[in-house]
């Protein structure tokens, strides 16, 4: 197995805990299963803001981009920084736009141990990330967003082909590797030339893979159907703000925010980002009672994503090993954090994963 260099990235309020329990994980993975992955630290969010005045230095997009195979990124405060002009950037969105990280991956999967309202749930969205109703990443100079006079405010979505194309790629060949079947959430009743775009473009795609099953669902009717019969859904594929609301809300109903991994991708550079999909949560922040499971979970994705893109079996099963890991420790409710109706600390219930992982490992034989 090569080398495996990782930017890690704590960010704000509760990052820099959730991202501690996730790297202990991590070296416990790296111990049991021998594996070489080195870990760079810098600074993003208020910390960058306040060393650097930018909470995204464009030099650190650079390195990221040059020198490592993939970036663990804490949750971010952005509501609460600065405007752009004094140096507060979305640094999701600069990530996600600066690296060409399209695809936002994101499973929503309903455990028994844990309270949700969607049983048997067992669904990933894949949402474009790049363009849409997203006036900071939708356009190559100046931003998405007008206000020609104080009492009018203008936002643009742009919708290319080329985006289209990709995440539908993606999308199905996620869909031809589970249960071969597929939804395309849209609004083309409404946005005819847009939404539009992107059935067409599905619908070409959907032409490379004849034997997954298609189905186009109006995004509102989605919505209900998504509460109504959870478990009928396996691969979603959706454009940026849609499939940022889903996500969410597939999240929440198969349990929690705070138990949803997620990854951000591109097939073609072979470039991950692993990012927790909750906030920064900055009134719990420096507690030690945040519940890490999102990112270690977010992790898991961004080994097992790297490994099947490089075929390289100890870090698929570097992912694999540790999302069983998580799964054990949220079947026992001795382990839960508070969050989960639990006691456990941050640090604690990484600790626990970390334990799972190991003797996981060891009655598996994996290393050998």
């Amino acid at each position: 197995m090569s080398e495996l260099k990782l930017l890690c990235l704590p960010c704000d309020g509760i990052g820099h805990e959730i991202t501690a329990a996730t790297l202990s994980v991590l070296d416990t993975v790296v111990s049991e299963l021998d594996l070489q992955i080195f870990i760079e630290h810098e600074l993003v969010g208020f910390d960058s803001h306040k060393k650097y005045g930018t909470t995204l230095r464009d030099e650190l997009l650079v390195r990221a981009h040059t020198e490592f195979d993939g970036v663990i990124l804490g949750p971010m405060s952005t509501m609460d920084y600065p405007s752009v002009s004094e140096g507060g950037r979305n640094v999701s969105g600069g990530f996600r736009v600066g690296l060409d990280l399209y695809a936002n991956v994101r499973p929503a999967k309903s455990r028994p141990s844990i309270q949700n309202k969607a049983t048997g749930m067992d669904l990933v969205i894949y949402r474009e990330n790049t363009e849409g109703f997203y006036p900071d990443r939708n356009m190559y100079q100046g931003v998405g967003e007008m206000m020609p006079d104080p009492d009018m405010a203008l936002s643009v979505r742009k919708i290319t082909r080329r985006c289209c194309m990709r995440i539908c790629r993606q999308a199905f060949s996620a869909a031809a590797a589970r249960r071969k079947k597929i939804a395309a959430i849209h609004k083309a009743n409404v946005f005819l030339m847009t939404d539009g775009l992107f059935l067409e473009c599905f619908r070409e795609v959907s032409r490379e893979f004849p034997e997954v099953q298609t189905e186009e669902i109006l995004i509102d009717a989605f919505a209900a159907l998504l509460v109504r019969q959870p478990e009928v859904y396996d691969v979603v594929v959706t454009t940026n703000f849609y499939g940022d609301t889903l996500s969410d809300l597939a999240s929440e109903l198969s349990g929690s925010l705070g138990l949803a991994g997620s990854i951000n991708a591109n097939a073609e550079t072979g470039l991950c980002m692993a990012q927790a999909q909750h906030g920064s949560a900055p009134d719990i922040a420096g507690k030690n009672i945040a519940n890490p499971t999102s990112l270690i979970l977010s992790l898991a994705m961004m080994l097992e994503w790297l490994g099947d893109r490089r075929g390289d079996m100890k870090l698929r099963t570097a992912g694999r090993v540790t999302e069983m890991a998580v799964d054990q420790v949220l079947d026992n409710p001795d382990y839960w954090t508070r969050d989960l109706g639990g006691s456990a600390s941050t640090a604690e219930l990484g600790g626990y994963v970390s334990e799972a992982v190991c003797g996981i490992a060891q009655a598996s034989a994996i290393k050998s």
